[in-house]
This record gives C-alpha cells, sequence and structure tokens, in this order.
C-alpha cells in the first residue's frame, strides 16, 4: 500500500505543480547565488596565490654574512625548503666609474658591479633586458647615459685601496626589477629602503671575483655574496596561507644558518600583497554579493506565504478527515524536502554554469574537499529556506488554526510593534552613527598588521550597511501604510488618473490589504536597491581604477630619468611626436624634511593640469585647480603630503627649511619653502611622503634646471606614442618608457581584474534577474484575496476596464514605490560600501558614478515585468468568476 505521504506528494505536485516549481526556482536562485560566490571566492584566491608565484622572477635573495661558506648556504638552502634554480651573485661597492670618450672625460659617483654566476640570464631572464651589443661586460642604461658609454668603451673602476682597473662593455642592458636586486637584505627593522642606484656595471662571477677578492682582505665590507633561489611551489592555494608557509620557511631557513645568512624574500612580499587582495575579495563577497542571497531568500519566503490562504484551508480539510498535527506537519515536511531538494539541485547545476561562465571553473572551491564542502553548505542554505518558506508556516498555521479559523480574517491598519517603538529610526540612526564613527577615524576593512602571518577583516564595518537595509525596509513598509490607510484618501489621488471615478472604491480596497501591498512593494524596493547599488559600486571600482593608473604613470606616457640624467633636450623633439597633444616637464628631486628624506616634485603649475590629471580628490582643504593657483601666486610655496604634516606638526604659512643638494658643490644647503597646501596624491608620486614645488624656485635655489620626467598626454593610442618616444630617445638615453596601458595591466593584475570582473558579471545578472522576479512576484501576492475582489466587483456590475483599474492601480503604485525608492536606497548604499571600502580606491573617488544604461536596464525590465504580470492578473482575476464567488 502506498505511504500516504507519497499520495500526498504526488496530488500536491499534480494540481499544484506550477507553485512548487516557483517556490523551488525561488530556492535555486538563492543557493545558485550562495554557490556562485563561494566560487567566486575560491577562484580568486587561487588566481592570486597562482599570479603572485608568476610575478616574482627570484624568490629568495640569500645574503651571507662576511666569511660565510657559500656551500654551507646552498647546502641548508636546496635540503629545507629546497630549491628548483639557484645561481651565485656578486655585489661590490666601488667608489664610482670612468669612462673617456672622445675628447672629454666623464666620472660618476658611487655604483654597484655586480657578478653573475653560470647562467644567470638563462635562469632569471627578468632581471636583465638586453638593448644594445652583446656579450659578458654588461653596464646598465643611465650608467651608460652619465658616462656616454656604449659598446666597446673602456670603463675604468675604481678599487678602495687598490688600483682602479678597465674593462670593455659589450652590452647596454635594462634592469626592470632594480628595486628587489638591489634591496637592504639583513637590516634592522625599521630602515628605510633606499632607491636602487643609479651607477651599475655587470661582469660575470669569475672575472668578479678576480676584480674584487683582493679588495675583502682592505674593504670587507664593500663586497658581499648573495644566493638568488627560486622554490618549490607546492603551496596551499589561499595567500593567507601561501604566506604564512613562505614566511616561516625564511625564519627556519636563517635560524639554521645562525646568523650567517639572511633572507630577502621577494616571494613572501609578493604573496603578503596577494592576501590584503584576497581579503577584500571576501569583503566584496560579504558586502556586494550576501545581500543579493539574503533577497533571493526573502523573495522565496514572500513568494511561499502567498499561498497561505490556500495551505490553511488544506489544513482544514485534513484535520475534518481525521489527519492529526504530526501527520499535517508531515505532510509540509515531505513538501518542504521535495521543494528544497529540488531547488538546490538547481540552484548547484545554475551556479556551477554560472561559475564556468564567470570564471572558467566548475568548482565553487578549491579542490574536491571544497567543492564538497562548499556544495553542501548551499545545499544546506536551501534546504534550511525551504523549511523556513513551508515546514514552519504550516507548523505554525495548525498549532494557532481551528476549522473555523481556516478563513483568512480581513486585515485592519494596525500598526506592527515595530512602529510603535519607531524600530527604523533607530536602525537608520544607528547606522547614521557607526557610518560617521568609521568614516571619521580612517576606517580599515581588512587588517593587514606588518610583519604578522595573519590578516583579518574587521567585521563591524558591516554594521553600517546591515542596518541601513534593514532600516530602510521597515521606514517603507511605514510610509506605505500611512498613505494606504484612513480609507486610502492619500493614495485616491495617486491612482486617479488609472482609477477614474472608482479611485475611492480603489483606494479602499488598497487600504484594506495595506499589508499585502506594503509588503510587495517592500520586495520590489529591496531588488532594484541591490541591482543599483551593485552596478553603482562596481561601474565606480572601475572608473577609479583608470584614475589609478593615471596618477602612477602621471599621465598617457610617461618618461622618466635616474637623478644623474637630464630628459631637456628631449622635450621638444618628443613634443613633436604624431599623437602628443601636450607634454609637462617635471623635476624629481629628493630633499631633507629633518632627518627624512623625501621625494621633491618641482612642476608648472599653470600649465601641469593640462597634462597630467588632477583630481579635486588629490587635495584636502581646496580644489585641484585652487591648490595650483594658489601654488604658481607663491614662488617659494610647497604642497606637502598628509603624512609629512603630521608627523611634523605644520600649520598653512609656516616656513619650512629642506635640505636640498646644490649642482655646484654636490652639497646639501638649507632652502626655505612655505607651506601653502596639502596634496595627499600626486602624478608619479609615492602613495606616503613627497613634496610638490615650483620648478623655477628649485632651479634657482640648486642651481640646476635638470627634467627628470617628461609627462605626455595623447590622441593616439598611449602605447604607439609610447613606441615612437622610445625610438626617439634612443638606447643610450638612459630613460625609461612607459605608457598608461602599461600601468593599468600591472593595477589590474590584482583584486580588479581577478575578482571584480567575475564579480560584477555575476552580481549584475542576479541583480537583474531579482529585480524582475521582484516586479513579477508583488502582484502574485494575495491572489485569492485579489480574485474574490475582482468576482464581487463584476457581480456588481463592474465592467472589465473597471475590473482592471484594481490591479492596474496596485501595480503602478507598487511600482513607482519600489523604484523611487530602491533608487534612493541603491544610492545611499552605494555611497556607504564606497566610503568603508575606501582603502579598495587609490585614489578614493571624488563622488560615485552611476552607470546609466544599466540602471535604465533595471528600470525597464522590472516596469515590463510588472507590466505583464498586472496583464495577467487582470486576466486570471476576471476568469471563472462565478466559481469564485461559489467559494466565497
Amino acid at each position: 500500500m502506498q505511504s500516504p505521504y507519497g499520495l500526498w506528494a504526488g496530488a500536491k505536485l499534480k494540481r499544484q505543480g506550477l507553485r512548487l516549481a516557483g517556490t523551488a526556482v525561488g530556492i535555486a536562485i538563492a543557493v545558485a547565488m550562495l554557490a556562485s560566490l563561494f566560487g567566486f571566492t575560491a577562484a580568486s584566491e587561487k588566481t592570486m596565490t597562482a599570479r603572485a608565484l608568476s610575478d616574482v622572477t627570484v624568490d629568495w635573495q640569500v645574503q651571507l654574512a662576511a666569511g660565510a661558506n657559500p656551500q654551507v648556504a646552498i647546502d641548508e638552502l636546496t635540503a629545507s625548503p629546497g630549491t628548483t634554480n639557484l645561481v651565485q651573485v656578486g655585489f661590490f661597492d666601488t667608489p664610482g666609474f670612468q669612462a673617456t670618450t672622445g675628447s672629454t672625460v666623464q666620472t660618476t659617483g658611487a655604483g654597484k658591479v655586480l657578478g653573475l654566476g653560470p647562467g644567470y640570464r638563462e635562469t632569471f631572464p627578468a632581471q636583465v633586458r638586453s638593448l644594445s651589443g652583446a656579450g659578458m661586460v654588461l653596464i646598465a642604461q643611465q650608467t651608460a647615459a652619465n658616462l656616454h658609454a656604449e659598446p666597446v668603451t673602456v670603463v675604468t673602476i675604481q678599487r678602495p685601496g687598490l688600483p682602479s682597473v678597465d674593462v670593455t662593455i659589450d652590452e647596454v642592458v635594462d634592469l626592470p626589477l632594480a628595486d628587489s636586486l638591489f634591496q637592504p637584505i639583513g637590516a634592522a627593522p625599521g630602515t628605510v629602503a633606499q632607491a636602487p642606484p643609479d651607477n651599475v656595471l655587470i661582469l660575470p662571477l669569475d672575472q668578479w671575483h678576480t676584480l674584487f677578492d683582493p679588495v675583502a682582505a682592505i674593504s670587507p665590507d664593500s663586497m658581499h655574496i648573495q644566493i638568488h633561489a627560486t622554490l618549490p611551489h607546492d603551496l596551499p592555494v589561499a595567500p593567507t596561507n601561501a604566506y604564512s608557509v613562505v614566511s616561516g620557511q625564511e625564519r627556519n631557513y636563517e635560524q639554521r644558518m645562525a646568523g650567517q645568512a639572511f633572507v630577502g624574500d621577494n616571494l613572501a612580499a609578493r604573496l603578503d600583497r596577494a592576501r590584503s587582495d584576497a581579503l577584500y575579495a571576501r569583503v566584496l563577497f560579504l558586502f556586494l554579493g550576501l545581500p543579493g542571497a539574503f533577497l533571493a531568500a526573502i523573495l522565496t519566503v514572500v513568494f511561499a506565504g502567498a499561498s497561505a490562504t490556500q495551505r490553511r484551508k488544506d489544513q482544514a480539510l485534513l484535520r475534518l478527515r481525521g489527519a492529526t498535527v504530526g501527520q499535517i506537519v508531515g505532510f509540509a515536511g515531505v513538501e518542504a524536502a521535495i521543494v528544497g531538494l529540488a531547488g538546490s539541485a538547481l540552484g548547484l547545476l545554475l551556479a556551477a554554469l554560472v561559475v564556468r561562465w564567470s570564471f572558467g571553473r566548475w568548482t565553487f572551491g578549491n579542490g574536491v574537499r571544497g567543492t564538497l564542502l562548499w556544495s553542501g553548505v548551499a545545499a544546506l542554505v536551501g534546504m534550511a529556506l525551504a523549511a523556513v518558506a513551508i515546514l514552519y508556516p504550516a507548523w505554525r498555521d495548525v498549532h494557532r488554526s481551528t476549522i473555523n479559523g481556516a478563513r483568512e480574517s480581513v486585515g485592519r491598519a494596525n500598526r506592527w510593534w515595530w512602529e510603535r517603538i519607531g524600530l527604523d529610526f533607530i536602525l537608520l540612526a544607528g547606522a547614521a552613527i557607526v557610518f560617521w564613527q568609521a568614516g571619521r577615524g580612517g576606517y580599515q576593512v581588512v587588517l593587514v598588521p606588518e610583519g604578522v602571518p595573519k590578516v583579518s577583516v574587521s567585521y563591524t564595518a558591516f554594521i553600517a550597511p546591515l542596518l541601513l537595509w534593514v532600516g530602510a525596509a521597515l521606514l517603507a513598509m511605514r510610509l506605505t501604510r500611512m498613505a494606504l490607510m484612513r480609507h486610502g484618501y492619500v493614495t485616491q489621488s495617486l491612482i486617479r488618473p488609472i482609477a477614474g471615478r472608482l479611485s475611492g472604491l480603489v483606494g479602499a480596497s488598497l487600504g484594506r490589504q495595506w499589508s499585502r501591498v506594503a509588503t510587495g512593494l517592500v520586495v520590489l524596493l529591496l531588488a532594484v536597491a541591490f541591482a543599483s547599488s551593485t552596478a553603482i559600486f562596481n561601474h565606480t571600482y572601475r572608473a577609479q581604477a583608470s584614475v589609478d593608473a593615471q596618477l602612477t604613470n602621471g599621465a598617457d606616457v610617461a618618461v622618466t630619468v635616474g637623478s644623474s640624467g637630464d630628459l631637456t633636450a628631449y622635450v621638444d623633439p618628443l613634443a613633436q611626436l604624431q599623437g602628443v597633444q601636450s607634454v609637462a616637464q617635471m623635476q624629481h628631486r629628493f630633499a631633507y624634511v629633518g632627518a627624512d628624506l623625501q621625494d621633491l616634485y618641482g612642476i608648472d603649475p599653470a600649465t601641469l593640469g593640462q597634462t597630467a590629471g588632477l583630481a579635486d580628490a588629490f587635495f584636502l582643504g581646496a580644489t585641484a585647480n585652487e591648490t595650483m593657483a594658489t601654488l604658481a601666486a607663491t614662488p617659494d610655496g610647497l604642497l606637502v603630503s598628509p603624512e609629512t604634516v603630521s608627523d611634523f606638526q605644520l600649520q598653512p604659512g609656516d616656513t619650512i627649511k629642506l635640505r636640498m643638494q646644490n649642482a655646484s658643490d654636490h652639497q646639501y644647503h638649507v632652502v626655505p619653502f612655505r607651506f601653502v597646501g596639502t596634496a595627499r596624491e600626486f602624478p608619479t608620486a609615492p602613495s606616503d611622503s613627497f613634496l610638490v614645488a615650483n620648478a623655477a624656485y628649485i632651479a634657482q635655489q640648486t642651481g640646476s634646471n635638470t627634467v627628470e620626467t617628461i609627462l605626455m598626454r595623447t590622441t593616439e593610442s598611449p602605447a604607439t606614442v609610447a613606441d615612437r618616444a622610445s625610438a626617439t630617445l634612443g638606447s643610450t638615453s638612459g630613460a625609461t618608457v612607459r605608457s598608461i596601458d602599461d600601468v593599468r595591466n600591472t593595477i589590474n593584475s590584482g583584486l580588479t581584474s581577478i575578482s571584480l570582473k567575475g564579480l560584477t558579471q555575476l552580481e549584475l545578472a542576479f541583480a537583474l534577474a531579482l529585480a524582475a522576479a521582484g516586479g513579477g512576484l508583488v502582484l502574485s501576492l494575495g491572489l485569492e484575496e485579489r480574485r474574490r475582489t475582482l468576482a464581487i466587483a463584476s457581480a456588481l456590475g463592474a465592467k472589465p476596464r473597471q475590473l482592471a483599474s484594481f490591479v492596474w492601480s496596485e501595480a503602478i503604485l507598487i511600482l513607482v514605490g519600489g523604484l523611487v525608492g530602491g533608487a534612493a536606497l541603491g544610492l545611499a548604499i552605494a555611497h556607504v560600501l564606497t566610503k568603508l571600502l575606501s582603502h579598495v580606491f587609490d585614489p578614493p573617488p571624488q563622488h560615485i558614478l552611476i552607470p546609466w544604461a544599466y540602471c535604465s536596464l533595471i528600470v525597464l525590465v522590472t516596469t515590463s515585468v510588472t507590466m505583464l504580470a498586472a496583464a495577467g492578473m487582470v486576466r486570471l482575476g476576471q476568469q471563472d468568476v462565478l466559481q469564485t464567488i461559489r467559494r466565497l
């Protein structure tokens, strides 16, 4: 004999299959979005770690102490953690170089001579890039420019305490990774990193030993040996875990070497940046994605609740036939299980397709175990959602109801309990306070303590948007109830163009059904708010990535040279290149503020803005134009970074005495400046401490008008113009040419391209679907009650057009309220997210940006779906009028 639960399930599927399918689809959307977000996080972490590993050319630079045995260090290194590539490199500090070209003799200051072990350039090809010539004795591009050297030029290397030696140059090269190559290793904590040397020669290691080993007895500190190695990359997938492993290996190796070797851990440094990106990916998941999953859950619960009247009738019928409370709840449990399993399975399938489309993979985690774990979590959420939507209401109703109580009571315009205590206003006030405190204190969502393997997310940041979401939803319900109550007088004026003479009757009908209308309006409002806030934040982020690239490069194309170079002679030739709209000259010097050495930029404030992008957000207390005008009007004016203002307790108008190197005697002299403004960002400047002044005043005080940077605005592709500039400059100019496209690719190697691109596709697709679902769902609420209303009106002689006015009035009221309220809430949420996640942006945006095309699509889709649903409700409500009246 078939089980009663099986019979019940079969009957449910046969008679109410469409409603069950709708609930299952709602669960599927929630499960799909949640699983897709799990997949987004896993894909981001894996890609970030893989890209971090591929970005590092030399994982470890092991520097040996004086007198240490290189073979012992190599044996310990290969034993643990192991190596895949290993080459020795020698470093020698020379007092200077000299070269004779023609009838002139050029000399340089202190420099470095490297000795590369056999096969170094083949093992680490990214470290040295050939420019001209070929051979074993190499000269860096900047050094070649300083000495006017080229292949076959003889360069003299000074040796402290010993006679100088001559070498013949074979090749001019560039050192793209000079910052890491010449990093200080084993320095005391807090030591400020120095700029890489301008003067570098490179020799084969055997020749290097022959020339400089004799110096060790006289000046042992002038030379040292490093071991450059790459490690096995069998590391955890998550950047945080990979960083912990690599930094632990570093400390283990150093303790085994007992002070004889120190590690410059380039791999850990790169993973350190990746782990903060991974945490921001999680933050974006929580801030941007999770509200969508919750909204899908709300839609599902509301949709299931639309059949509350039918469910209570079914329960009454079952009790009439002798069913016990346990059996009734069991029947509901079977229904919940069917819907939950179907929805979860469909959701996981949909998520797999979405993850494949967005991230190029099928899994929701990293590895089989991770995929099973997150699939199980998403499925459990789907089952829990089915229980909340079906099982719990059934259990609640069966314990409350009687046979007569199964009839639906007429709603009254009583206030909810939370209205009486003003919970909506309390939540909104709390959101404002938390948001104000966060912005006031320079709040950081992701905390990455320096030198600590653990990073964390400050989850208190989520309080403000959470309170805003809930408070705004409750306020919308309050305002809707207030507009609909009192016999619908307020509503009548809004719906009169649609309902005409029936506006009073329609308004009263909507007032009697205020709870259902308010619920529908809030559901649509939340759907539109989620879609619009997601789109606005993503659009702002993408636009700000371009601003970041412009800020880093300074302009479309930037030409830079070392501190001992000069680009003055190239200004006019570069300005005349095809595709160049304007050029700007910039000095890049260094000056001491007290004992702190900072970057100093000399500019022409009257013309810089024509080439370089200057945003108001770069400056504090004034706009970009106002700041540049003030600097131009003050010859000795100085713009200072906020960090320097805070460190030195500066006030506007203060005299700041900088120590700057004079060109005549190469000594540092005191030069007075006047503090006229604060710049937190500036084109090409570092992100911490820097100074900006008038180039004419710097040239006057230092006796040098050399130009170290030329910025170019282009009318053609920046990459094409950069190629033309490189050809004009030549290989011996000592200049580096970089287009904004190169910088954008570097910036986009982190969170922007890995996380946000896929997350944007994922969120915007779901957001549009949820907005459409919200628009169609609101009119499915209270279907039975609406059909009874239309049936009674039809029996009293109402014409089809008059009957339709009931549905169209409700649809327009909900649609307009949902779109307007959703747009306002979406703007507020996007503003809060942008401010709280300001550390994702560099620099922070001046204001949020609205993607009008996508927002227009939201309005179009939501309006179309709502109108279609209303038309369907009109046709459905006018069918079977007599049968509906008999059921009253």
